[in-house]
């Protein structure tokens, strides 16, 4: 299992989803969570990094409804990677990942 951090605006972001937006996100990051440590994402999550974005990644889920934007984080313990959650939501969130 990674090592995480939350920032700020992801708090936020995530208190204005819906309860349902936000049970397709904690769907998502269970199986993100599975696939982290390998590094090998499983196709519906769509994780790459973000083209204009250096360091920024995403991931989408649900149709491609639901958005999340993230970092790596340097290694906190060995041979786990540290995730940096920025943003949750929606398109919306690529105006500021």
């Amino acid at each position: 299992m990674p090592t995480r951090e939350v920032e700020e605006q992801f708090v936020r972001d995530f208190a204005r989803l819906t309860p349902q937006q936000r049970q397709a996100f904690l769907a998502a990051l269970r199986e993100f969570i599975q696939d982290c440590d390998s590094g090998d994402f499983r196709a519906s999550l769509h994780v790459h990094p973000m083209r204009g974005h250096a360091g920024i990644w995403e991931m989408a889920w649900e149709g491609n409804d639901g958005r999340a934007t993230f970092a790596w984080g340097p290694t906190r313990l060995p041979g786990k990677r540290h995730v940096i959650w920025r943003r949750v939501g929606g398109h919306e969130i690529y105006n500021n990942p």
